[in-house]
């Protein structure tokens, strides 16, 4: 058996060796899924503390957000580039020192400066620490490795709210952020340790990196995501401007990867079958997903006069499944293999999907409980399995391009889910205020909202099933 460094300088087996690097990138993972979550309950705390209006703090949260969504593809494919082993250990390194500028802020522009900073970094640990399982882990253990980084990241956003709330407690907004700190200095003394170097293919040729493409579908995304997130659900002229403006840069974007020497996006990669399916699942679902974070709320609190605290106690369940079925997930896809499972976490979700409205109907809240843990632990087979497809579909010189892509494939899905099920949920329930709703309006609202959730769902079990059975004629014709 071979061996591998362990941290403390000894030799151990190489299944230890892993375990090491599934802790490292699990850590990683935490980190970057804990610096949304966790900024979300200082809001109210921000406003008195810089006399701010609720607008302007709010862009502590989408300054963080924007930043991944713009730089996560380039990130990744320059991770490509230079070694994803090295860039990982410099996202980490800009991560930690951001989240130290965050908690001296002197002002709130500042503050939104630093988080951007500091999403620029997450986007290099979301992005790598995907890439890096092939390079760290077994192939034969990428499913089990996968549903632990989907743990992670559901513990980091369940774990936020609360961490956040006692945190703000005891040392006051600066601790949410300074927390980060010995986190970050453990995840990058970690990774240093363990994860293995970066290894250049003496055979590969140097590309140079497609500058020109990463700067143009950065300001693509920021203005997509822009004209999803402003107006907090009305969609008014600026919206339409930045959506034109996405609109513009997409095409433009074609344009230029058409002429780039050496493309940060070869166009033909949406067209290998696991790749391309594979990105519009994880659109799909994840919109799906934001239609309980975005509706739920709202639903809640009218149909059944839950208070914020009973709420947010219901709204937990779904990381909570999230957390405790990740790990078997991901065990599933390894000893069923990636396709079957697939099918098995949408199939789940399209059940769930159906029934949240009826069973809150006719069962009250513990339908809607029950509807919503069969959704989330539909979520967490499914992202266990897609993201074993996809990744281990890419070929090794692109895996932080790739991982990448499906990152910002999650990312666009939550941006559009957010806006397009806010608007469905007030369509359906006939209201633009949400303040005083009767729970009539928010049952119809709901059945609204989750009657395109599960068209989204469909969709997408009707995209993994094709991809099946294309995947099983290429493998017969082989065979032939």
């Amino acid at each position: 058996m071979s061996k591998l460094d362990h941290p403390m300088g000894t030799k151990v087996p190489q299944n230890a060796a892993a375990r090491w690097a599934m802790a490292s990138l699990s850590l990683s993972m935490l980190l970057s899924s804990l610096g949304t979550s966790i900024a979300n309950v200082a809001l109210p705390t921000l406003t008195q503390s810089f006399d701010a209006s609720f607008q302007s703090v709010q862009w502590v949260v989408l300054a963080y957000l924007l930043a991944i969504t713009s730089t996560i593809v380039g990130v990744g494919r320059l991770g490509d580039v230079v070694g994803r082993r090295r860039l990982l250990l410099v996202g980490i390194a800009v991560f930690t020192v951001a989240s130290v500028l965050c908690s001296a802020a002197p002002g709130l522009g500042w503050l939104i400066v630093a988080r951007a900073l500091q999403g620029i970094g997450a986007a290099i640990m979301m992005a790598l620490t995907l890439a890096l399982v092939g390079d760290a882990i077994p192939k034969e253990r990428t499913g089990s490795v996968m549903g632990l980084l989907g743990t992670m990241s559901a513990v980091g956003t369940a774990l936020g709210p609360t961490l956040g709330g006692l945190l703000i407690a005891v040392g006051g907004w600066q601790a949410i952020f300074l927390i980060k700190l010995p986190l970050g200095v453990a995840a990058l003394v970690l990774a240093l340790r363990v994860l293995p170097a970066d290894v250049p293919s003496p055979t590969a040729p140097r590309l140079p990196f497609d500058k020109a493409g990463v700067v143009v579908l950065a300001t693509t995304l920021a203005a997509y995501a822009l004209a999803m997130t402003l107006g907090k659900g009305h969609f008014g002229v600026v919206n339409g401007a930045l959506l034109l403006a996405a609109i513009g840069g997409g095409a433009l974007f074609l344009r230029v990867e058409a002429r780039a020497p050496a493309p940060l996006v070869r166009l033909g990669l949406f067209r290998q079958g696991a790749l391309g399916a594979g990105f519009a699942m994880s659109a799909l679902v994840t919109a799906v997903v934001m239609a309980t974070l975005v509706v739920g709320p709202f639903y809640l609190a009218s149909t059944f006069a839950l208070d914020s605290a009973g709420v947010g106690l219901v709204m937990s369940t779904g990381p909570l499944v999230a957390a405790l079925s990740g790990m078997p997930a991901g065990r599933l896809v390894d000893r069923l293999g990636a396709q079957r499972m697939t099918i098995a976490g949408l199939a789940a979700m399209t059940l769930g999907a159906f029934a949240l409205p009826a069973l809150s109907a006719s069962v009250g809240l513990p339908g809607y409980v029950g509807a919503l843990a069969v959704i989330t632990a539909g979520y967490a087979l499914f992202q266990a399995a897609n993201n074993t497809a996809v990744m281990t579909g890419s070929s090794a010189d692109q895996r932080g391009l790739v991982s990448g892509l499906l990152n910002l494939s999650r990312n666009l899905g939550l941006i559009t889910g957010a806006s397009l099920m806010g608007a469905a949920f007030a369509l359906g329930a006939g209201v633009s205020d949400f303040t005083a709703l009767a729970p009539q309006a928010a049952a119809s609202g709901l059945a609204a909202a989750f009657a395109i959730a599960a068209g989204f769902v469909l969709a997408a079990l009707l995209i993994a099933v094709r991809s099946t059975v294309a995947a099983r004629r290429a493998v017969n014709l082989h065979t032939d």
